[in-house]
């Protein structure tokens, strides 16, 4: 995988007055002759200046919240439109296609405007129903087809951040490690699956005008508690609430599996298992490439998953403290058949599914992303489609590009960390509901 996403003191005060003291001058005469004592006069005190007072510090500018603007384009518009394979991002679309439509006809696609919105951003799921039918109708490898059917059924619009429309595009991969389903000497690290007492909590179920965010946690004494942190599970475990699925030779290799949420294990016998996202603590992430750059351990030129996980390797005392900094942690399932499963719950596709922001943008959704190969100049322009999330992929134009499973996807997602920029493409209706920019 990937995500990405980030005060002045007044002057010291003080300034010393200056004062001048008077001295008074007696001359004594003889007492016969002793004329009346004379006093020389004051000197001038000197004024007291105004204690200076310091410069008014300004007021840092607030940040401005980030904000999704849609602007309409034509497709025209879309660099490199014309030069993309695109029939090989169907099998993408029709996975999409398929989850949402299992759903009323009334539920929301992607995330509300307004607490008494009825539609999401991409309208309903009854928007979808006429284009997917038409999209599920066309052949394997017929380029022209689809891009014709996309042209007459959809409309492209230009995501900016409040009118910025580049943003920080990341990769990531399905990892693979070695393991077994019971620890041995050789597979001491346990990942566990989803722990009995986890607790999570949509607060838009309780009030519609909450913001679409979920809690973690555990109740404790009748009362919701933050989940224990990486550290404490790692540390102490989990007493009995979680049963590890299997057994990982190397702690490196599987928080490696922690961040990229899917892998793959080779077990000792040849048998290969998948493993896909349960769900996690719900603490926060905490980006150990950026803290191994600052703290001088990687230069930021070289800086890439591979040469993280190349240092880690090396210094196993120090790499146990940096990644307890990363207090989430996450527990996984085992998947039967095609993964790995992104978060709308289909199998991603190499090169086509990219993770996005759900706060932003829905999920099932074709975009059209232009940016450049990893470490390289070389456009890299095609046909994706939204379907997975991640705790660092946040913000309006903000993607983490799949790029499969391997060494090979590792080579290219490890390195990957461009700029770029998407469109969205909407059912027609969809757009005419929109207007012309929202």
């Amino acid at each position: 995988m990937p995500s990405l996403r980030d005060q002045a003191r007044p002057p010291a005060r003080g300034l010393w007055l200056a004062s001048l003291t008077a001295f008074l001058l007696a001359f004594t005469l003889t007492a016969c002759d002793r004329e009346p004592e004379k006093v020389a006069e004051k000197p001038p005190t000197a004024k007291p200046q105004p204690e200076a007072k310091p410069e008014p510090t300004p007021e840092p500018a607030p940040e401005t919240p980030p904000r999704l603007l849609l602007t309409p384009v034509t497709f025209e518009a879309l660099p490199g439109w014309r030069d993309d394979s695109l029939s090989e991002a169907l099998p993408a679309l029709m996975r999409s296609c398929k989850r949402l439509l299992i759903q009323p006809d009334q539920r929301p696609v992607g995330p509300l405007a307004s607490a008494t919105a009825t539609a999401g951003l991409a309208g309903r799921v009854a928007d979808w129903r006429g284009p997917c039918a038409q999209l599920a109708a066309l052949s394997s490898g017929d380029d022209a087809g689809l891009r014709t059917l996309l042209e007459s059924l959809f409309a492209p619009f230009e995501a900016s951040d409040a009118g910025d429309p580049e943003g920080l595009f990341t990769g990531y991969y399905e990892a693979q490690l070695f393991g077994a389903l019971a620890p041995t000497e050789d597979y001491p690290t346990p990942l566990y699956g989803l722990p009995e007492d986890v607790v999570t909590v949509d607060l838009r179920e309780f009030r519609a005008d909450l913001p679409p965010s979920r809690l973690v946690g555990r109740v404790i004494d009748g009362r919701l508690k933050p989940y224990d942190s990486r550290a404490d599970i790692e540390t102490a475990g989990l007493d009995g609430r979680a049963r590890p699925i299997l057994w990982v030779s190397n702690p490196v290799d599987a928080f490696f599996l922690h961040v990229q949420g899917s892998g793959k294990v080779d077990l000792p016998d040849g048998q290969v298992v998948r493993v896909g996202f349960a769900g996690s603590n719900g603490r926060p992430f905490y980006a150990i490439g950026r803290a191994l750059i600052e703290e001088g351990h990687v230069s930021r030129e070289k800086a890439s998953m591979q040469s993280i996980r190349d240092w880690m390797r090396a210094n196993p005392d120090r790499a146990e403290e940096l990644m307890h900094r990363n207090e989430r942690f996450i527990f996984f399932r085992l998947i039967d058949g095609e993964g790995p499963i992104g978060a709308q719950g289909v199998p991603l596709t190499a090169g086509r599914s990219l993770a996005v922001d759900p706060a932003f943008l829905p999920l099932g959704v074709p975009l059209w992303l232009d940016t450049t190969w990893p470490a390289r100049e070389r456009p890299l322009r095609r046909l994706m489609v939204a379907q997975d999330t991640g705790s660092a992929i946040k913000g309006p134009v903000r993607g983490d590009f799949f790029w499969g499973s391997g060494e090979a996807a590792l080579e290219e997602a490890g390195r990957m960390k461009q700029r770029g920029r998407y469109w969205l493409l909407l059912p027609k209706p969809v757009a005419e509901r929109r207007g012309s920019t929202s």
